[in-house]
């Protein structure tokens, strides 16, 4: 993400479990329903206002709907277990936890969403989507978007800060993606690393938004990583996790010490979910 001035580090915030409108708090007990989904290619609208604070992302009911059906709002983040950040993050913080709830705001090849929070060097965020949870369907099965972009407009260079991305039904035993990028302090984008990045989020155009009738649900043509649960041979996962893997400079102090540092997550969308 672009730089700004400011600093944060060192803060661990634990529990912000939001309900499914975005608004108030609820427990984090997943619900044990059986029922199936997966999403189409469609148009995103919301049909409600925005909660405050959140870049838009979140309409304050939570509803939605897909080519004039309802989709539910747990179908995206409705709750931040634990945020730990690291070294030079803070960016968006304030507006937690519904700036990482509801579709992703992306930005194009153009420039990188603001509607993120970052994670600073190797920090850390659990989400979860109770009471829904992600099922191992056909094809993909959840998409993370973070804020990528083109460097000078150019397809040859992409600004990308990977994130290693994890899987857990029960929130204490994780299932991780490969995330392997090269690590190069003279890195083009600046951020100590290089591709190919395997598994790693972070790195991928992100062009879905709530307004441009490109379906969060559609990897083809949403963007952001798409992954797969198979892969890991699990069948059934509530909780994301994200673990920053940039390497970015990081003054200890001083006025131009960032707070954009590491992983900025956007969204997570459920593909194959266990409640449509």
């Amino acid at each position: 993400m672009a730089r700004t001035l400011g600093a944060l580090a060192g803060v661990v915030v634990v529990g912000f479990l939001a309900s499914p409108s975005g608004c108030g708090s609820t427990s984090a007990s997943p619900s044990s329903s059986s029922s199936s989904g997966a999403g189409d290619a469609g148009d995103i609208v919301e049909t409600g206002p925005t909660t405050a604070g959140d870049g838009g992302a979140v309409p304050a009911d939570g509803s939605y709907t897909i080519d004039d059906a309802a989709v539910s709002a747990s179908r995206f983040v409705t709750g931040v277990v634990t945020f730990s950040p690291g070294p030079c993050a803070g960016f968006g913080q304030a507006s937690m936890p519904g700036i990482v709830e509801g579709p992703p705001v992306g930005g194009g090849s153009t420039h990188g969403s603001t509607d993120v929070v970052s994670l600073g060097n190797g920090g850390s965020i659990v989400v979860s989507f109770a009471p829904n949870a992600i099922v191992d369907g056909p094809g993909p099965d959840f998409i993370v978007f973070e804020n990528p972009f083109w460097i000078e407009g150019s397809p040859g260079g992409v600004y990308a800060e990977p994130g290693e991305v994890s899987v857990s039904d029960d929130g204490t035993t994780w299932q991780t993606f490969p995330c392997t990028p090269t690590y190069d302090s003279s890195a083009s984008d600046g951020t100590g690393t290089e591709p190919p990045y395997g598994s790693c989020g972070g790195w991928q155009l992100v062009y879905s938004t709530p307004t441009n009738g490109i379906s969060p649900f559609d990897p083809a043509a949403a963007g952001g990583g798409a992954y797969d649960l198979a892969a890991l041979g699990v069948t059934h996962a509530r909780y994301v996790r994200i673990v920053d893997r940039t390497a970015e400079d990081c003054p200890e102090a001083g006025a131009d010490r960032p707070i954009t540092n590491g992983f900025d997550l956007d969204a997570i969308a459920i593909i194959n979910a266990e409640q449509p």
